[in-house]
């Protein structure tokens, strides 16, 4: 059975009938499953109905008595079959489809015992249409129904019992079609709770990325800045220089604590605009030559988020990785590149870098990570 939403395969040498594959609180009758002896108590009610017919036609008929006792085998083994069919239909589907292929055929014998009524075939038929796919569920019906009308003309009762074959034809097709409004509404689900599970995986890696883009830029630029007072400290001792370093950190500290607060609730706002701002202040503390655009008018707005984010990424692995004394950001109408001088790159695509294929894959876009050949790095983001 596929995984997909539908009708189960047909073939037979596939393991499980077609609700095993389900799980399991909708994968299988709830009643016989949970309160068996209530379902059997239920099922013996709609036998008695067969019983007692096919009981007093036994006793009168008239026949040897060999005949009388095949008679009230087949009852009892159609009797059981109809009971218990739920515990027996949890093999493979061929035993599956072996079982219900046995039932109809005891059906057809008790047909002949029971003085040619058509109805002892609902039994069989009302188990078939809930246990096999469909195309073999309207195959072997149609057969079982052919039969029985080949066998009624043949004894000149067609037109006596026309009547009662129309009526378990009807009761067949109707079954049939609640059989596929039952699986129709369990696999639907099934979906649901798919999609319940792919939704919390998305958000799972739309919190993970959100909080690797904003967290990796703004701790190393901490990480720089402290660097940065303490060596002011031990190099020179000018303390005044030192605290504003230390005052910047402060600062990125609560802008990070309110970036995360904020992300947590989806409610952040990346602009490339105020990217660059903290790309800028991030190489001079870094002392790194920022070479970036005055403006971002000539982006499409609907990649200034996006870009956003790839600067931002792009920064933090020059100030981790690169050991660069130069960086150059070039914007177009729908592309970005931040190239460097340095030396040193990342160990391979990460975490940030798959984060921004996803984000760029949102908008059309794709991204480009590569050492260029005359040295240095160069990120390449640009949308369709």
């Amino acid at each position: 059975m596929t995984d997909q939403v539908g009708t189960p395969k047909v073939g037979l040498d596939q393991k499980a009938n077609w609700w095993a594959d389900l799980p399991a609180d909708i994968g299988e009758p709830s009643g016989p499953r949970q309160r068996p002896f209530g379902w059997i108590l239920l099922m013996t009610a709609f036998l008695l109905p067969l019983v007692i017919p096919a009981t007093r036609h036994l006793l009168t008929a008239g026949k040897p008595l060999w005949w009388v006792i095949i008679g009230f085998a087949l009852i009892g083994v159609y009797g059981l079959c109809y009971l218990f069919f739920p515990q027996l239909l949890r093999r493979s589907r061929r035993a599956n489809f072996s079982f219900c292929v046995g039932m109809v055929l005891v059906g057809l014998a008790l047909f002949f015992f029971y003085g040619n009524s058509p109805y002892v075939l609902i039994y069989a038929t009302g188990i078939m249409v809930f246990s096999l796919p469909a195309a073999w569920t309207l195959i072997i019906s149609a057969a079982t129904l052919l039969v029985v009308a080949v066998a009624l003309m043949s004894t000149g009762k067609l037109a006596d019992s026309y009547g009662d074959l129309i009526t378990v034809t009807s009761v067949t097709f109707t079954l049939f079609m609640m059989s596929r409004l039952v699986f129709a509404v369990r696999a639907l689900r099934q979906a649901n709770r798919r999609i319940g599970a792919l939704a919390v995986a998305e958000e799972r890696e739309r919190m993970a990325r959100d909080l690797h883009d904003i967290l990796g830029h703004s701790l190393t630029t901490i990480t720089v800045k402290a660097g940065l007072a303490r060596r002011v400290l031990e190099n020179s001792g000018d303390v005044e220089r030192a605290i504003v370093e230390i005052r910047d950190v402060e600062t990125l500290t609560r802008s990070v604590l309110s970036d995360v607060r904020t992300t947590v609730s989806e409610n952040r706002e990346v602009l490339l605009s105020t990217e660059l701002v903290g790309a800028r202040v991030a190489l001079q503390a870094a002392g790194i030559e920022a070479e970036l655009p005055s403006a971002v008018d000539n982006l499409r707005p609907e990649l200034q988020r996006t870009f956003g984010y790839v600067l931002r990424e792009a920064v933090t692995n020059v100030l981790r990785h690169s050991g660069a004394r130069r960086v150059k950001v070039r914007l177009g109408d729908t592309w970005m590149e931040v190239e460097d001088d340095g030396t040193g790159t990342a160990a391979g695509p990460g975490n940030g870098l798959r984060g921004l294929e996803e984000r760029l894959t949102q908008v059309g876009g794709t991204i480009h990570a590569a050492p260029r050949a005359q040295g240095g790095f160069l990120v390449r983001a640009e949308s369709a």
